[in-house]
């Protein structure tokens, strides 16, 4: 696996976007342009281990978002409009035209679920990963626990808050999904871990009101489906890279010819 990240590091890319580097990484070749999009604080690598069966189904990008990896820090405040416009125009830049198969994992589901309702002519197909969807950010802060509350209080008097961090704008994020038109009719597929993580600390409404929202995310298109990676976490294409690549495959042979 170390020999197969140094190659995937080594064909790393850099582009300036309005003023921010970001950098990011392309393989294979054809069509569907299949464009990877991380969680919050993930790096390119996370993709290793579906990058190469991926990119045996059309040309594949991954992207570090700015703060992570050879990107810059972020000089805006990163909302949803500010991250998918950046990625519009990374794509552009890399010669990448629309449309394109959007995979969202974790926080990038948001990204992606903003860009599909924004741009839905630019957007073939779709796959979210554990992704969140815009009701667990209102949920979950509901169930969060004191020691969940008092370690945040912590990393933040240590290491101060990131004031253009996505994760401090979330919520603008979600009011920009609520208010966005319609997501696509476009084949779509939602995999969600059958191991919460964090299940031992997560009260068992939370978890039951996150159930549900991942299949109300499946039913946003009327080609939607829920694939259950049984033996996954937060992470099914590390720990169940072959499902992850089923969905994404199974997007591919539903696409419209042309």
């Amino acid at each position: 696996m170390n020999n197969r990240l140094g190659s995937l590091s080594s064909t790393k890319q850099k582009a300036s976007i309005n003023g921010q580097a970001l950098e990011y990484i392309i393989a294979g070749q054809g069509s569907p342009t299949i464009v990877l999009i991380n969680g919050s604080g993930g790096p390119i690598e996370g993709w290793l281990r579906v990058w190469e069966p991926l990119s045996a189904l059309g040309t594949v990008f991954a992207y570090n978002r700015p703060g992570i990896g050879g990107s810059g820090k972020p000089v805006v405040p990163q909302t949803g409009e500010v991250i998918v416009e950046s990625l519009r125009a990374l794509l552009l830049h890399a010669n990448l035209s629309p449309p394109y198969l959007l995979v969202g994992h974790s926080l990038g589901g948001l990204a992606v679920n903003l860009f599909a309702r924004t741009f839905p002519t630019e957007v073939s197909g779709v796959v979210l990963l554990e992704a969140t969807a815009p009701e667990d950010v209102s949920v979950m802060a509901r169930y969060q626990n004191g020691f969940q509350r008092f370690a945040q209080r912590t990393l933040d008097s240590i290491f101060g808050k990131d004031e253009l961090g996505e994760t401090g704008h979330v919520s603008r994020t979600v009011d920009l999904i609520q208010r966005a038109g319609p997501f696509p009719d476009v084949p779509f597929v939602v995999v969600t871990g059958g191991r919460p993580a964090m299940a031992w600390a997560t009260p068992a409404q939370a978890l039951a009101a996150r159930a549900e929202h991942q299949r109300r995310l499946a039913a946003l298109s009327p080609q939607g489906k829920q694939m259950i990676a049984s033996r996954s976490g937060h992470f099914p294409q590390l720990t169940e890279p072959e499902v992850v690549v089923e969905a994404v495959r199974f997007v591919v042979d539903h696409l419209p010819p042309g």
